[in-house]
């Protein structure tokens, strides 16, 4: 256990307490620019999701699974590649731009999506959150990037302010 500890700590990762204030004002919010499509496949297509995400091989792709159906986010571009395979699919009605909080997380650390997606609400733009393992991500409809960005900006500068 130790050894993971000092693992995950020369990783960056956040062990002291901090609040979500302190990390949203030291947050860093960028977006690759790579338009994405949200997909749903039947439940028993876990298969066939997973060997895309492998094909595919490159950030950002995600994969979930639940009792309803499997769920991935694909750039736009790979959904044509692998339109044969998902024949079966069903596909947001519009694009989507990832938003990245670009630092590492604590796991112990509440409330701090919350702050990201009243503000988002607030700009009446709708989000899909995303956790991986050290950084939340979120997806927002690919027209409305800036107005997101800009939005995260200002409750940054918010949070610095305090």
């Amino acid at each position: 256990m130790l050894k993971l500890a000092t693992n995950l700590m020369n990783s960056g990762f956040i062990f002291m307490s901090i609040s979500t204030q302190e990390i949203l004002a030291q947050a860093t919010f960028f977006s690759d620019n790579v338009d994405y499509s949200i997909i749903r496949l039947p439940p028993k297509a876990i298969t066939l999701g997973a060997g895309i995400v492998a094909e595919i091989g490159e950030p950002f792709v995600a994969l979930l699974v639940d009792k309803d159906e499997v769920t991935l986010i694909l750039p736009l571009e790979a959904v044509n590649d692998f339109g044969e395979r998902l024949r079966s699919h069903v596909a947001s009605p519009k694009a989507f731009r990832l938003i990245t909080v670009d630092i590492v997380l604590d796991f112990e650390l509440t409330g701090f999506m919350a702050h990201i997606s009243t503000a988002l609400a607030a700009a009446s733009i709708p989000i899909m959150p995303l956790a991986a393992f050290s950084r939340d991500h979120v997806l927002v409809p690919a027209d409305q990037l800036d107005i997101a960005l800009n939005t995260l900006n200002r409750l940054k500068s918010t949070n610095n302010q305090e």
